[in-house]
């Protein structure tokens, strides 16, 4: 329901003439369509904050109660006063936007805090952790917070100053990928596209604040189900942008769906602002297309066995079946036939001399094969199936998917041979480098979303999963054609998801010994299968045994410190080698930076007395760069100086922080803490010009009073 719905509902509850009224008037106004994409611009968003205490005056709902799955009353209440009563916190609340007054008496306990976007925040941030491999580069920063606040939050640290935004929001596919007012939007709702679209808008309008206008990039990537209205949005949101679409494969084996064409691709909108632009850049010869061949290199063999979604035998038992190789794992013997539902796999007896080989995962469950029998046994006569390395009944099985076995086909490779197991031997196509720019058909065997990006994250990661990660370097690539040149970059993700964006960034920083920094921001959302397990456990968000599972604790936080570590969270050395630009050891991890932090919500009343400045004290650093020390606590001695900025709060010590500050040149910002407009004039006077005065804490209240997206 739109805000303008909604208010007419609420009219119509205290007159009902003069609510149907303007009901009538409204229909007439919207019936007209104008040029353009129309939608409803629904309420402002709501979030819940788990762990944050419940404070008098806070807006909340009410939770059901422990070791219930019921969605739970999402009426919104505020509190109206705190008390312990029995030894136990409770509170009195009252319910919001109602017809007839209601209170209640709650625990505190089975309360949540709830912001709403229509309200005004003042953020702060808290540090959960740090990997320092990087001497004095600058950090990354990871952000566990709700996107839309975190960006407000950036308002104030870098406004204008971020040179690309790279996002991969959630695709509105109908499927339980993304909440909106703490429900899943479902593909049988009415609005279903209409939320997503103000959603996203809400964002973007926000983020424009954050984007240097004389030379950025937007990147937006999404697929078929939203493109169209997508494509609309950001020209009327972004109209002074250069806008142009590719489409990039990210599945070369297409998934069929029962009707429609195969999906092998998905689509990335790119905005240009100012002077920013494609830079020619050198790339394989896969990148262009020469006698009608776009690709370049050895022919792909993918694993049989299936990832990704769905690749458990539950649900599937026409893809449960063994191969019968030989005890030597050097040749095929036959195809096996589907055991069946509930059939145990130990039962079958393998013909003599050969060995079952069954889809078993890493973990040791049971998976499936990507192709059923009848199909294997016609790719295994054509000579494209190949036994990898003997590892009893999980030896891997490889394969030629369609896409490949058609480039033997059209001649694209040569087939000069055969292995003992019958797989066919293929010509090599030459790769070499041309400095070029790409066009807007990118059919790059690196993007494989399967290959180098749910299977190259669970080398970091091992039997962790998140759905759909991006290839790191199809993500790598984008970030490479904007940025070459620019080694100071700073790129935002603010739908971060898997953390593949730092990853990339930090992988270009190796190639060119760039210093380029990453901002990403994810919540701690738990994924919807798990969240009915938790509940049943007597679970509620916020409970420490529930956020483990969360999105940037379980997945984010983690990838990025196994990314510069090169070590998985089990302490062992990552599998594997980074191919592709830069080929080396997955275990050399990268001399970069990181810190986590998790966003606060603060008072104006507690920001502007000081007693928040711990919580205000990361955003003061990543306004002065993300680099070297912090100051984190109120300097004792009234003022402080640290790497890139300092900080004054006693304006009698103005003499020696002036000297201090000035004596020091990496000094850039200057933080006086003081209500009087000419005491602070009077400082920033005696300081350098090359350093920027900032008036704490008038200058971060002012920001977050005017707030971006409302």
């Amino acid at each position: 329901m739109s805000r303008l719905t909604d208010l007419i509902a609420q009219a119509k509850a205290k007159d009902q003439a003069l609510g149907q009224e303007l009901e009538r008037e409204f229909k007439v106004l919207s019936s007209r369509r104008s040029f353009g994409l129309n939608f409803e611009r629904h309420l402002p968003e709501s979030v819940e904050l788990p762990g944050r205490p419940v404070r008098k005056g806070d807006k909340v709902r009410i939770l059901p109660s422990r070791g219930s799955t019921a969605k739970g009353d999402q009426r919104l209440w505020k509190v109206l006063k705190l008390e312990t009563v029995n030894g136990k916190k409770t509170a009195q609340v009252d319910l919001l936007d109602a017809a007839e007054p209601e209170q209640q008496q709650v625990a505190a306990a089975d309360l949540i805090v709830v912001a709403e976007f229509m309200d005004y925040i003042y953020p702060g941030l808290v540090s959960t952790g740090k990997v320092e491999r990087g001497g004095d580069k600058p950090f990354h920063t990871v952000i566990n917070g709700e996107n839309f606040h975190a960006v407000e939050a950036l308002t104030f640290t870098h406004r204008g100053k971020i040179d690309m935004i790279y996002v991969d929001p959630p695709y509105n596919t109908g499927a339980k990928d993304w909440k909106y007012n703490n429900d899943y939007v479902e593909s049988e709702d009415l609005y279903r596209h209409s939320k997503w679209l103000a959603m996203i808008e809400r964002r973007l309008k926000v983020a424009r604040e954050l984007l240097n206008p004389k030379d950025s990039i937007l990147v937006v990537t999404i697929d078929e189900k939203e493109y169209l209205r997508l494509g609309l949005l950001l020209e009327q949101t972004f109209p002074e942008a250069r806008m142009q679409m590719v489409s990039v494969s990210i599945n070369p084996a297409a998934v069929a769906r029962a009707g429609f064409f195969g999906r092998s691709d998905e689509y990335y909108f790119f905005l240009m602002f100012g002077a920013a632009g494609v830079k020619p850049t050198p790339l394989s010869e896969e990148w262009i297309t020469t006698k009608g061949r776009t690709h370049k290199g050895d022919i792909r063999w993918d694993l049989l066995r299936k990832s990704g979604s769905s690749p458990t035998r539950d649900g599937h038992p026409e893809t449960f079946y063994p191969f019968f190789i030989s005890s030597d794992g050097k040749k095929f013997h036959s195809v096996g036939e589907p055991i069946g539902v509930g059939a145990n796999r130990k039962d079958t007896m393998p013909p003599k001399g050969t060995i079952a080989v069954w889809p078993i995962r890493k973990n040791g469950t049971e998976g499936r094969w990507r192709l059923k029998p009848s199909t294997a046994r016609e790719v295994l006569k054509a000579g494209c199936l190949r036994i990898g390395e003997l590892k009893g009944q999980s030896t891997p099985i490889y394969y030629l998917a369609e896409g490949e076995r058609q480039k033997i086909e059209d001649g694209t490779y040569d087939v000069i041979g055969k292995r003992e197991d019958g797989s066919v031997i293929t010509s090599t196509l030459e790769s070499t480098e041309r400095v070029t720019v790409p066009g807007t058909q990118w059919r790059i065997g690196s993007h494989d979303a399967t290959q180098y990006g749910t299977r190259l994250l669970l080398k970091l990661l091992p039997d962790r999963r998140f759905p759909f990660p991006k290839s790191l370097f199809a993500v790598e690539d984008v970030l490479r054609l904007f940025l070459v040149g620019k080694r100071d970059a700073l790129v935002l993700d603010f739908f971060a998801g898997s953390g593949t964006t730092a990853h990339a960034v930090m992988r270009i920083n190796k190639q060119d010994g760039g210093r380029r920094q990453s901002i990403l921001v994810t919540n701690n959302e738990v994924a919807a299968d798990e969240q009915a397990k938790l509940r049943k456990g007597n679970l509620r968000p916020g409970d420490a045994e529930w956020e483990k599972w969360g999105i940037c604790d379980y997945i984010t936080k983690p990838r990025i410190e196994a990314a510069i570590t090169g070590k998985t969270p089990d302490g062992e050395d990552i599998e594997g080698d980074y191919k592709f630009t830069d080929e080396f050891p997955m275990a050399e991890g990268f001399e970069e930076n990181a810190e986590f932090f998790t966003l606060t919500y603060e008072t104006p009343v507690a920001v502007s007395h000081n007693r928040a400045f711990e919580r205000i004290a990361a955003l003061l650093w990543m306004r002065a760069g993300s680099e070297g020390r912090r100051i984190q606590k109120l300097p004792v001695k009234g003022w402080e100086v640290a790497d890139t900025y300092g900080l004054l709060i006693d304006l009698d010590k103005a003499a020696p922080f002036c000297k201090a500050a000035g004596a020091k040149r990496t000094i850039r910002i200057a933080y006086i803490v003081t209500d009087d407009e000419r005491r602070f004039q009077s400082v920033a006077r005696r300081l350098p010009e090359a350093i920027e005065p900032i008036r704490l804490y008038e200058s971060y209240l002012t920001n977050f009073r005017f707030s971006m997206g409302r």
